[in-house]
């Protein structure tokens, strides 16, 4: 399996969707979807651009391994605060703070 197919079934297992709810927002049919998640079918340009916003995330997270992924502190910065100028201090508090809500929710899944 792929990185990529990897990757979509367990975006869509975390927004606790069916293969059938993401076929009809890519308007394919689940047999299609299911290629996809199987690795045995990539989708076009288009409709991994479509797949990153349905998942709420970029083309790159789709693509790669969760620890290749890279947000550069610029664009995340613009993804929280828009145009606001933000420094660098107020940035690191929020990944901070956004590691310790990852950690407590896999606790908490851990837990169940």
């Amino acid at each position: 399996m792929s990185v990529f197919s990897e990757n979509i079934r367990r975006l869509r297992a975390q927004k606790g969707v069916s293969q059938s709810a993401v076929a009809d927002y890519l308007k394919i049919t689940k047999q299609a979807y299911s290629l996809y998640e199987n690795g045995r079918r990539e989708p076009d340009f288009d409709t991994l651009v479509k797949l990153a916003e349905y998942f709420g995330t970029d083309v790159d997270c789709l693509l790669k391994n969760a620890e290749d992924a890279f947000i550069s502190d610029s664009r995340l910065k613009f993804a929280l605060f828009g145009d606001a100028e933000i420094d660098d201090d107020v940035l690191d508090d929020v990944k901070r703070l956004a590691k310790l809500q990852l950690e407590l929710r896999r606790s908490k899944e851990e837990n169940k």
